[in-house]
């Protein structure tokens, strides 16, 4: 398996990709973005696709996904913040037919989190770690004694009334144009929610917001160790290079 893979994350809101060393976890390539299709259909996220790896000029044969939904064996189960269209579609046959590559497909919060847990030398012996990916939803990564339990989908939690992730991530933020003190209080209760049902050792914060995390953390109390991901808002991209490289 060749170690420099195109991984691509798959957003509700964009879609990034770039060419990923396996070996260090690092990226190779500039990061390319561009924004995810509305309508967010199979056809209009290919379009979408193939325009990441034209600009990232990718010759090599596999690519990695992350993807917004339950991916079980390379299928989707589910689609919250992307159209519903996808939902019983094989990802990684439905890439690899059009894109003539090997593709396989994983949730993307797992993506993010198998990679968070691989490159930044995390103690993962005893102890119970979850990452939260912050962005148009809450994405969720579970790791017991550093195995992973996939497609854990904390942001559909019932919370407040709602769902989780509709009441502290970060599009929730932008729409309600709250403060940092008014979202930091939003997911605090969350956090504390999710340690009240869990236990974990560490919660990591993932997504767009972990390069920010200065401006909220004042506002989070939790009784785990609690920090951002060092991996920043790349990670789901090396994750998805990296579940490649692993099969």
């Amino acid at each position: 398996m060749e170690s420099q893979i195109l991984g691509i994350d798959i957003g509700g809101t964009g879609i990034k990709g770039a060419i990923v060393d396996t070996n260090k976890g690092q990226l190779l390539s500039d990061r390319f973005k561009v924004s995810t299709p509305s309508p967010s259909s199979p056809l209009n996220v290919l379009d979408a696709v193939r325009q990441v790896i034209s600009l990232s000029d990718y010759k090599g044969q596999n690519i990695g996904f992350g993807f917004p939904a339950i991916v079980d064996k390379g299928q989707c189960k589910t689609a919250s913040n992307i159209s519903e269209k996808w939902i019983g579609i094989n990802l990684n046959n439905y890439f690899s037919e059009h894109l003539s590559k090997k593709c396989i497909a994983i949730n993307d919060a797992d993506a993010a989190g198998i990679a968070e847990v691989q490159y930044s030398q995390l103690s993962t012996d005893n102890t119970t770690i979850i990452l939260l990916t912050l962005g148009t939803g809450i994405g969720s990564a579970i790791f017991r004694h550093g195995h992973l339990l996939p497609n854990s989908e904390l942001g559909h939690l019932k919370f407040k009334g709602t769902i989780a992730e509709k009441y502290a991530s970060n599009k929730v933020r932008v729409d309600q144009e709250l403060n940092y003190q008014q979202w930091g209080s939003n997911l605090n209760e969350f956090l504390q929610h999710i340690e009240h049902l869990f236990s974990p050792d560490h919660i990591i914060i993932g997504g767009g917001v972990s390069k920010k995390m200065n401006k909220y953390s004042k506002y989070l109390n939790t009784k785990c160790k609690l920090s951002a991901c060092s991996l920043l808002n790349n990670a789901g991209i090396i994750g998805a290079a990296l579940n490649v490289s692993r099969q």
